[in-house]
């Protein structure tokens, strides 16, 4: 089955992505790293329950990858916003067979981290880029256990756009994730509810 993993704020520079962050969340993100093979970096914040929050840019320091950026990045423009949701699987070989639409095998490696990810050959996921980029971790604690507490917790994430019904179908039998919504909408946008110690949080 697929579970929420993380979300990710993009921006057309690191500073932007952060900056729409700690704005709305009113604590500071924490560290991060490189991503060499996709020539892009993050930074990132905890958030209960077991999940957390990335802020992700191109890296102009890094040389451009071989193919395209994962996340759409190489097509992203406009304000830093929240712009992708990522499933963790158990089996990204089964869940990419069951949902062939994720893309292809790509694996990954940084600062102790071990992860295989479904990346469209094209880097932009299906459904205007709302459908979840899909992860398996190979690592006894990822990202979303092993990062220190930050008292922000996510209470729902909302999927909008103009084909929700259909999306939400097509993940249906595979997708447990009790705080994703679908909702129908002009156009695709992702929202997400927090909860932290100066209240309710809109992300």
């Amino acid at each position: 089955m697929m579970e929420l993993d993380h979300v990710a704020v993009a921006g057309t520079d690191l500073a932007a992505a952060v900056a729409c962050c700690e704005a709305a969340l009113g604590v500071p993100m924490g560290p991060g790293g490189r991503h060499a093979r996709y020539g892009t970096h993050n930074r990132l914040i905890g958030l209960a329950p077991h999940l957390y929050l990335e802020a992700i840019a191109i890296d102009p320091d890094a040389p451009p990858p071989p193919d395209a950026r994962w996340f759409g990045l190489d097509d992203f423009s406009g304000p830093a916003r929240l712009d992708k949701w990522i499933c963790r699987v158990p089996d990204i070989d089964a869940a990419i067979a069951a949902l062939p639409v994720a893309g292809r095998r790509v694996d990954l490696e940084r600062d102790g981290l071990r992860w295989s990810m479904a990346v469209p050959e094209d880097g932009r996921l299906p459904f205007e880029g709302l459908f979840p980029a899909l992860i398996q971790w190979h690592v006894p604690s990822p990202p979303g256990q092993s990062l220190p507490p930050s008292g922000l917790t996510l209470t729902c994430l909302t999927v909008a756009h103009p084909e929700a019904a259909a999306l939400e179908a097509l993940l249906a039998p595979h997708l447990q994730a009790p705080l994703v919504r679908f909702e129908p909408a002009d156009s695709p946008r992702l929202s997400a509810e927090m909860t932290g110690p100066e209240g309710a949080i809109r992300l």
